[in-house]
């Protein structure tokens, strides 16, 4: 398989490369990570600057091959994250865009493009993180509304956002993948309540969401109803498949600038430490391989990506933990300080091995649907 660029996406990324270095340095200074209203504001407006330039649309109106340009050049620039923007741009709005009708997609995808309104995932729930499908949210039709009643956690930027990607259980008594439904709900509407989740690091930009009889037009449903865990899987294919690649560049510039530091604090001299950095190094070269390959598979098959991202996600989860670690044997005990380049990091890395679905269920998901492995009893 060819993973250079064709003519075309040199052209493109040439093209990329020159704007951002002439639009990064006129950007307004990023808010405080604490404030989520000043945060929504600057990831929108980073947003319609790309929309404004003719950049917009490259999430899911470009190739796949275009979209891996843009996510590898924007983090090498520096370019701000996607932030607030991360369900709407990475993993609904691709859903709408491949499984939406065309009203959908012409209502909630050129907001989201513009930089206008924010998403949010409503997923995970107490009982049902990892077994996904054990979800108990209810909604059952009332003429052209469903009314759904339930809670959900861990929901990305609920605190700012004005849509909800939710999955709801339609039909009790089906087989529990069977009985599900993929919904866009709207966060203003009544008897939705939002409560903030303080993480490890200080920071809350998870929510738990109680839902007390919320109408959601039945013209809000992705897909058919009961065939919501189909629709979730296109979701959740974007979210292990390609919604991390900016984050494998990230990992590869940390790792130069820990072996920069290394040699500034005398950790260079350290034969085990330089062994475990230019292990990384493979492993993300590797990495960044096999998300060319994905993308590429994504191209040919339609541009949803496939079963490889779950391979990708597994490795990269571990791969971006174990950096973190690298970094706290670089700095030693300024490892220990919030303040401190990469603390913040490690410590979010601890959720990459649950985020997006679990290590032990991507590897379920290689066993079974790439190596052919019965199930278990």
């Amino acid at each position: 398989m060819d993973l250079s660029d064709t003519p075309e996406e040199e052209e493109f990324r040439a093209r990329l490369k020159e704007w951002l270095a002439k639009v990064l340095p006129t950007l307004p200074p990023k808010p405080s990570p604490d404030d989520w209203p000043a945060r929504r504001a600057y990831d929108l407006g980073w947003q319609r600057t790309l929309y404004d330039a003719g950049y917009g649309e490259v999430h899911w109106d470009a190739s796949p091959a275009t979209r891996l340009i843009y996510l590898e050049e924007t983090e090498r620039a520096g370019a701000p994250y996607v932030g607030a923007g991360f369900v709407g741009l990475l993993h609904a709005g691709p859903t709408v865009a491949a499984e939406g009708t065309p009203e959908q997609r012409a209502r909630w995808l050129p907001p989201i493009l513009r930089g206008e309104e924010v998403w949010c995932q409503g997923f995970s729930e107490p009982d049902a993180g990892s077994d996904l499908a054990s979800l108990r949210t209810r909604a059952w039709r009332d003429g052209d509304a469903y009314v759904v009643s339930g809670s959900k956690i861990w929901t990305s930027h609920a605190e700012v956002a004005d849509w909800c990607e939710l999955l709801v259980r339609t039909d009790p008594t089906a087989v529990k993948h069977r009985g599900i439904t993929w919904l866009a709900m709207p966060m203003s509407a009544p008897g939705v309540t939002i409560r903030p989740l303080r993480t490890l690091a200080g920071s809350a930009e998870f929510a738990e969401v109680f839902l007390d009889e919320v109408r959601v037009p039945v013209a809000n449903r992705v897909g058919a109803e009961n065939d919501g865990w189909r629709v979730t899987m296109v979701t959740l294919s974007f979210e292990r498949g390609t919604a991390f690649v900016g984050e494998v560049v990230a990992c590869r510039r940390v790792l130069g600038e820990l072996a920069r530091t290394a040699r500034e604090n005398g950790r260079w001299d350290d034969p085990v430490l330089r062994r475990r950095l230019g292990r990384l190094n493979a492993e993300f070269r590797a990495l960044w391989r096999l998300t060319q390959w994905n993308v590429s598979e994504a191209e040919r098959t339609g541009g949803v990506p496939g079963v490889g991202g779950s391979v990708f996600k597994l490795r990269y989860s571990h791969a971006r933990q174990e950096l973190y670690d690298a970094a706290a044997d670089v700095l030693g005990p300024r490892s220990l300080d919030l303040d401190g380049p990469w603390t913040l990091d490690r410590l979010s890395s601890l959720s990459y091995t649950i985020a997006a679905g679990t290590s032990q269920i991507q590897r379920n998901i290689v066993a079974e649907r790439i190596l052919g492995l019965p199930k278990g009893p």
